[in-house]
């Protein structure tokens, strides 16, 4: 059954969503997960961004060895980057780092040159 619009133009009984091939339905939904996965990310980056600018801040190194220290840490941690860069920004706004996490940090910092992480020993004593 079909029904004409206002402009003589024919369509499928049920309107336009029945127009909807199944090939288009499944672009849509593909499309869709596209979107969601590039907001993931989007924010995800946002995190990243704000842990290297911590690390440039208090650890006085390069945004580049900000990066290498994330990096660093998350493999001695077995913890994924993303979700290290979420503790480190969260340290930041509370002042909890699990200390395995603290002392890896603090050890990755340090060979990236002389830095005293807030809170912690003076600079030559370990925690």
């Amino acid at each position: 059954m079909t029904s004409h619009t206002r402009s003589g133009a024919v369509e499928p009984a049920g309107g336009p969503q029945e127009a909807t091939a199944p090939d288009e339905t499944a672009q849509i939904v593909a499309l869709q997960e596209e979107v969601d996965q590039l907001k993931e990310a989007v924010t995800s980056h946002a995190v990243v961004d704000q842990a290297i600018g911590m690390m440039v801040a208090l650890g006085r190194v390069t945004p580049e060895q900000g990066w290498a220290v994330l990096r660093e840490v998350s493999q001695h941690t077995n913890i994924k980057l993303r979700n290290v860069a979420e503790l480190i920004v969260i340290w930041g706004q509370k002042g909890d780092l699990p200390p395995d996490i603290r002392a890896t940090l603090e050890d990755t910092l340090d060979r990236y040159g002389p830095t005293q992480i807030p809170g912690g020993p003076p600079l030559g004593e370990s925690l």
